[in-house]
Order: structure tokens, then C-alpha cells, then sequence
């Protein structure tokens, strides 16, 4: 049984960011998005810190958070070989209800993959939250280029973030 991590989140999150289940590279890592060619932190990066290199796992969750991002997955535990969705057997979700009475100011969840979004209606329909599906930032989902989802990406959070101002 694989096991997923705890939510990056705090008191200011508005936009949650829903996975599916961290691949082996992140498992092993402690990391959300730690597989080097996952775009997540780079098109973050472009978006919010001016492009630069992140330095550490640190101020990756630091500028995530400073925008009122927040990360968790859909699922809490699943039994899968290797890292692709499409191999997720037993699904075990995480405990969404709980985590939205503890933040009630995250209003948006923008899921990253239809994996993410698939396990997340199963168990929570919308949750009761402004539900938007965006491209997979893994390499796995190469039907778009780069620039493709980093566009898509952009227009979710901003009109999400701007929905709570």
C-alpha cells in the first residue's frame, strides 16, 4: 500500500491544487512533485517567482503558499506499481470534508490531471467548491506542450485567485 503526504495548506489558502497520488519519484523524495521532469514547480516557478530556479523543496512551498496555494492529492493510499494513474487499484480517498471545515477559505480546487479530478468526484462529487480540471503536469500527458498548459494554468489561477479578492 502506498501512502500519500499531509496537505500543504494554511489560514490564507484559497486555491487548493488536487494530484491524484505522489509517483514513485515523490514517494521517495517526501516531496510533492519531486520527479525532475514533472512541470508543476517550473510552470510555478514562471508564474510566481519570475522564472527563477527554486533552491529547495522549502521555497517551493514557500511561494506556493505566499499566493494562497495550497497541495494535497485525491487520494490517501492506493496500491500501484510504478507512478501512472492508470496502474491505482484499491483507492482509499483523503479526508476532504475535514480539511475544507478546517479551511473555509479555500474555495477553488484546480485538479491537476483527470485522475485527480475522477478519484475526487467519486468520493466528494464537488465538494462543494468551484471545480476546474486542468491539464496533467506530467510528462506522461505530453499531448500538449509545455507553453499549452502553462497558458491553461495561468488563466485558472488567476481568475481564482481574483474570484477571492
Amino acid at each position: 500500500m502506498l501512502y500519500s503526504f499531509p496537505p500543504l495548506i494554511n489560514s490564507k489558502t484559497r486555491v487548493l491544487v488536487v494530484g491524484s497520488m505522489p509517483g514513485a519519484a515523490s514517494l521517495k523524495a517526501q516531496e510533492y512533485y519531486a520527479y525532475k521532469y514533472n512541470q508543476f514547480w517550473r510552470i510555478i516557478f514562471d508564474l510566481f517567482a519570475g522564472g527563477r530556479i527554486p533552491q529547495n523543496y522549502e521555497d517551493k512551498k514557500q511561494v506556493l503558499l505566499a499566493k494562497g496555494i495550497g497541495l494535497w492529492d485525491a487520494l490517501a493510499a492506493c496500491q500501484r506499481e510504478g507512478s501512472l494513474d492508470g496502474n491505482i487499484t484499491e483507492p482509499t480517498p483523503n479526508d476532504f470534508p475535514t480539511l475544507f471545515k478546517k479551511y473555509p477559505s479555500v474555495h477553488t480546487l484546480l485538479f491537476n490531471g483527470q485522475a485527480a479530478r475522477n478519484h475526487f468526484k467519486r468520493a466528494f462529487g464537488d465538494g462543494g467548491k468551484i471545480c476546474v480540471l486542468l491539464p496533467s503536469t506530467s510528462p506522461a500527458h505530453a499531448s500538449r506542450s509545455y507553453e499549452e498548459k502553462k497558458v491553461l494554468w495561468k488563466q485558472s489561477f488567476l481568475t481564482a485567485l481574483n474570484r477571492s479578492m
